[in-house]
């Protein structure tokens, strides 16, 4: 998925499930660690190629990020100092939107599932086509129904 899409996609799914404006930021923030790590992609046409058979490999390996936001969890139950425990918060949002990235990736191509190397997954849609745009949008209305349980609400929530 395009970063935009990844961004979107992951706020709107936090959004929803926690109702919480600096969580839901959080997770966008996140939303793009995954590639940010990997860096771009060389302009050079060899290296280009090199770069993507490492692409989503050790990035987006979701065991990675589990095991951060437990050791975030097991540091905020034996540190429950408010503003630690609050970071500590931030920071395993932010992994959360790392991780629903990884999964968004998995719908458009493969990614690392039990081993960095082995990748699963499925192919919905190419990254850019317009069925990577109405699936975002598809992810959008579901989140506002679940938000706000039926049209009336959401028209009202919006002066429609």
């Amino acid at each position: 998925m395009k970063w935009i899409n990844h961004q979107i996609v992951t706020g709107f799914i936090v959004c929803t499930a926690t109702n919480d404006a600096l969580f839901t930021a959080s997770s966008i923030v996140g939303a793009v660690i995954p590639d940010r790590v990997e860096g771009s992609p060389p302009q050079d046409s060899s290296a280009y190629w090199k770069w993507r058979k490492k692409h989503r490999t050790w990035s987006h390996y979701p065991l990675i990020y589990l095991a951060l936001i437990a050791a975030a969890q097991v540091a905020q139950e034996y540190y429950p100092e408010p503003t630690l425990a609050f970071a500590l918060n931030l920071i395993t949002y932010a992994l959360v939107g790392a991780l629903l990235h990884i999964a968004e990736d998995g719908i458009c191509g493969k990614v690392p599932l039990f081993t960095p190397h082995k990748k699963y997954g499925v192919k919905l849609f190419k990254v850019g086509s317009w069925r990577e745009y109405f699936f975002a949008a598809l992810i959008i209305l579901i989140c506002l129904f679940v938000r706000f349980g039926d049209i009336e609400q959401l028209r009202s929530y919006f002066n429609l």
